[in-house]
């Protein structure tokens, strides 16, 4: 179905031509999955946390959903360059809401991470994350234009303050994923093997340093280590869910250890689909989660401009990153980390994020190298 005429050359046409139709499909099926099973985990979560509206969380994540599907697409409208601007922009204002976190944050589980606001939270290192890693792209980008310029050194020191922040709030998790993600980026962009032993000498350094100075990542690593001499209720919990939800599920709304599953409807909600509709549903979800990501690298990584292809295929991976820890801590194939899934669990600021990400990816990505943009112009 043609939705509009070859000769219109509007933004919205060309950006309707330009933008990969499947992958924002993909998208949109996520969010409505987190729909479908915030009706599965939401009504349990609010009755133990003490929520008189059984629907609060259902309502509140149809509300961010929403935001987040219109956020994605907004985002997916940038050319390149407003795409790197806007990433500046947004990269100060979240540091400064980070560094704000840790003088007047709202606290929960012993970390430091949310601004509040009104009667819900934020949190503003799920938006740096995405802002990174455009900077840092375009930043190491400008060493093929500008070979003498100090552009690998300032997009390491914007990493590096960045990872600082989350230390200081302490995020483990998310300082591991944007991690991995800048070193992506980096060896997209043409990583020298002095950086790439810096980087493996560092990040060892890094991980001995924080097993040893902060006990609650000593205890997630030993408690996964050893089970028998630790208290893994949680992952325990949230195998039986999936170990009881067989191949098939129990059904929708017959789930029960989702009453007794802590963050049920936020880092653990893939153990909440596993239960209720299977395993078939779980290995649906993996695979839309690999569809987007494997399908978005191999898109950037054929782009031409050296900026937009780091920065694509760095978001993409981050997306899918954070999607893979999050359904491995579930099946208990790595330590457990307060993670969430992207796009379906819930959490206003999750799901932004994980709108922007893609939304950014699918900006930077849009131009296929044999396809000029004007060329989509009639003759």
């Amino acid at each position: 179905m043609q939705v509009f005429r070859r000769s219109d050359a509007s933004p919205l046409a060309e950006w309707w031509r330009t933008v990969d139709k499947g992958l924002i499909a993909a998208a949109l099926i996520l969010l409505g999955a987190g729909l479908v099973l915030s009706l599965a985990a939401g009504p349990a979560a609010a009755a133990r946390i003490g929520y008189a509206d059984p629907f609060h969380f259902v309502y509140r994540q149809a509300v961010f959903a929403t935001l987040a599907a219109l956020l994605m697409v907004a985002a997916s409208t940038l050319d390149a360059t407003w795409a790197r601007r806007f990433c500046a922009l947004l990269f100060l204002v979240c540091f400064v809401l980070m560094a704000a976190t840790l003088l007047v944050g709202h606290e929960a589980k012993g970390a430091s991470r949310w601004i509040r606001v009104g009667g819900s939270t934020f949190q503003p290192s799920e938006l740096i994350k995405p802002a990174v890693i455009v900077l840092t792209a375009w930043l190491l980008a400008q060493r093929r234009k500008f070979p003498k310029g100090p552009w690998a050194p300032i997009a390491f020191a914007i990493y590096a303050v960045t990872v600082g922040m989350l230390l200081l709030q302490p995020d483990v998790g998310q300082s591991v994923l944007l991690t991995a993600g800048f070193i992506i980026v980096f060896f997209v962009s043409g990583l020298p093997w002095l950086w790439a032993g810096a980087f493996g000498l560092g990040g060892a350094a890094l991980a001995f340093g924080l097993y040893n100075l902060l006990p609650h990542v000593r205890l997630r690593i030993n408690s996964f280590l050893n089970p028998s001499d630790y208290d893994t209720y949680q992952i325990d919990k949230a195998r039986e869910a999936i170990e009881r939800g067989g191949l098939f599920g129990v059904g929708p709304g017959e789930g029960t250890v989702k009453s007794d599953l802590p963050d049920a409807h936020t880092d653990f909600i893939y153990s909440v689909a596993g239960e209720e509709f299977g395993l078939v549903l779980c290995a649906g979800l993996a695979l839309v989660f690999a569809v987007i990501t494997v399908k978005g690298i191999v898109a950037a990584s054929k782009h031409p401009d050296v900026y937009s292809r780091a920065a694509g295929v760095g978001l993409f991976s981050l997306f899918g990153l954070q999607a893979a820890i999050n359904m491995a801590v579930n099946v208990s194939l790595i330590p457990p980390k307060g993670m969430t899934l992207p796009l379906i669990s819930s959490g206003g600021s999750s799901l932004l994020g994980s709108a922007l990400t893609l939304g950014l990816a699918f900006a930077l990505t849009r131009y296929r190298p044999e396809t000029k943009f004007s060329q989509l112009r009639p003759a």
